[in-house]
């Protein structure tokens, strides 16, 4: 096939390639959002994750995130409604559903993205699926979970440079369950949708198979450094107050960060294996291996 890619040189995209290079022709189109453009797509597949990440340092305009994930997802799925192209697959988030979990968060769960970054995909998501397919065309709304592996920057690498650096881990009293996704996992679903026709079209969450406690992603992280694990139990009083410090100083650790680290967000993958038929390829502790294996080989 060949497979068009928005924004391959990120990291998902870059994997994707490498994952998809060998059995389908890839052409990476870089792309953003200006008034009235039109796209024409020669194409088989067309894969969209080019748009506006969450921005955690708080810089970014409102209208940043619509016009990468709203205005510019309208134009791209427009291009492909009227080609050849009979796939498009569109990199949305679990935040597009809900910022907060509680229990465990389905593809039932209504929707109710608090941040500009979850609703600008969450209003992409719904102009897609207000569209009428015609025959003969499929399309993926992929809902990923907090994605990790080689080559990522993220709250594990976060984890890493303190536990490798011996230094304790203070958040031992917060109690939580999250889910996580590998690189491969994600890539391994794209791949199954633009190549099994029977997966029937709309929105399907993605995430490993398990979810972990922080504590146990630290456990996890320290016998692959092969380090005894210090996980201090100081009260949560304690630290929500030294969050909030670093909210006005800076701080690694500030308030959003520290929701990030200890909250509860476990996602169900069910609907997507019962569509792909399949098990994920790596399990949720292969993954996060390979992902702290990855940190220990670039230092």
């Amino acid at each position: 096939m060949k497979v068009t890619i928005t924004g391959a040189s990120g990291f998902v995209g870059l994997n994707l390639q490498s994952y998809l290079r060998n059995d389908h022709e890839i052409n990476a189109l870089k792309v953003r959002f200006e008034n009235d453009q039109k796209f024409k797509f020669e194409t088989d597949a067309v894969i969209h994750l080019a748009g506006k990440a969450h921005d955690l340092k708080k810089v970014s305009k409102p209208s940043d995130y619509y016009e990468a994930n709203f205005e510019l997802t309208k134009q791209l799925f427009d291009a492909f409604l009227v080609s050849d192209a009979s796939v498009f697959v569109f990199m949305s988030s679990v935040k597009a559903s809900s910022d907060k979990v509680d229990g465990i968060l389905t593809e039932e769960n209504t929707p109710n993205p608090q941040t500009h970054y979850g609703i600008s995909k969450y209003k992409a998501e719904q102009y897609i699926l207000s569209n009428e397919l015609p025959e003969g065309k499929r399309v993926y709304i992929i809902r990923p979970c907090m994605i990790h592996g080689p080559g990522n920057k993220g709250n594990l690498n976060l984890l890493y440079n303190i536990v490798s650096k011996g230094i304790p881990w203070p958040l031992g009293s917060f109690e939580n369950q999250r889910s996580f996704l590998s690189i491969e996992n994600l890539c391994f679903v794209v791949k199954e949708m633009i190549e099994n026709e029977s997966i029937i079209s709309g929105v399907y969450q993605v995430a490993d198979d398990l979810a972990l406690s922080t504590n146990e992603l630290i456990i996890n992280l320290c016998e692959t450094l092969e380090k005894k694990p210090n996980i201090l139990k100081i009260p949560t009083s304690f630290i929500y107050g030294i969050s909030r410090v670093g909210d006005f100083l800076k701080l690694p650790l500030n308030s959003e960060r520290l929701q990030k680290l200890t909250e509860n967000y476990v996602v169900s993958n069910n609907k997507i294996l019962k569509a792909i038929e399949k098990p994920l390829p790596v399990s949720t502790r292969e993954g996060l291996i390979i992902t702290f294996k990855s940190f220990k080989n670039k230092k």
